[in-house]
């Protein structure tokens, strides 16, 4: 029987702008530039005789379009996955993923149940090291990597810009309500972070705030996840980069202390060798890490 299908590159343009509710995110992930989305989903407009979004400062889908965004991402899965095993040389052994202990504990494996649930024919196997791995030396796909520096002769795509933000449990939070009350609180400091540069001292950060001469209680910890570990359970305030404890202040685990940031010109970056870019299950390992960036 022969089968009535839309244009499956429109289709499948249609379905990253619906997901992402954004052309220019949708450009993003697919590699090309908003007039070529907006070019696609006029093609699938005119193919169906009808209007998908309603345009503004964001998308809005009709109510049609809205109702069927899930049956076609749950098709495109179900193709991915058929590709999988079509493609047997693409997936035979893990996926080896390097990425540093604290992304990997704080960020990609409370997630990782949905990867599985998605890609059961996937396994993967976290090397968790701070270390830069060297492709050609290790059998490692891809790798998260944290910074802003280029990767000659690699693919590097930022996955999320980073900010520093002060948490702390909820209960020590409620009794912050100034700057100065920060200032007579406990206070954590990662030592890692800040012998590398990437974190402020309390004191100096304080002094931006225009808080001086106040005798610190400073307590330290020697990487960022014992420092957030220890906010949690109350020894204090301490800065950290804002993903990691994205769950953490869902759950009420932490709260933002003064909603106070600091931006950088740090990211978390996707780094494989071009050449790994083909594979099916590197495919689909990217294609969910956007996924899960973008529904944060």
């Amino acid at each position: 029987m022969a089968r009535h299908l839309p244009p499956l590159n429109a289709l499948r343009f249609f379905e990253a702008a619906a997901r992402h509710r954004s052309f220019v995110r949708a450009a993003e992930e697919l590699h090309v530039t908003p007039a070529a989305v907006s070019q696609q989903i006029k093609l699938l407009e005119d193919y169906l005789g009808i209007s998908l979004f309603k345009r503004g400062r964001t998308l809005v889908l009709n109510e049609s379009a809205h109702d069927a965004l899930h049956l076609v991402s749950d098709a495109f899965d179900q193709l991915e996955r058929a590709m999988l095993r079509v493609h047997s040389g693409s997936i035979a052994g893990p996926l080896n993923v390097s990425t540093p202990p604290v992304f990997a504990a704080r960020w990609l494996i409370p997630r990782m149940d949905d990867f599985y649930a998605r890609y059961p024919d996937v396994e993967i196997h976290l090397l968790a090291t701070r270390r830069v791995v060297d492709f050609s030396m290790e059998e490692v796909d891809v790798a998260i990597r944290f910074g802003s520096e280029p990767h000659p002769g690699l693919s590097v795509e930022s996955l999320m810009p980073e900010v520093i933000i002060p948490v702390a449990a909820p209960g020590l939070a409620a009794t912050i309500k100034t700057r100065n009350d920060l200032a007579h609180a406990n206070l954590i400091e990662d030592d890692w972070h800040i012998m590398r540069g990437a974190f402020p001292e309390w004191k100096a950060l304080l002094g931006t705030l225009g808080v001086v001469d106040v005798a610190l209680k400073i307590r330290r910890f020697g990487d960022a996840d014992l420092a957030i570990q220890a906010a949690i359970n109350g020894l204090g305030i301490t800065l950290t980069w804002q993903s990691l404890v994205l769950n953490d202040l869902k759950s009420g685990r932490l709260a933002h202390i003064l909603n106070h940031s600091i931006p950088t010109d740090l990211s978390y970056q996707l780094v494989m060798p071009k050449n790994k870019a083909v594979l099916s299950k590197v495919a689909a390992f990217r294609r969910w890490l956007f996924e899960q960036v973008a529904e944060q």
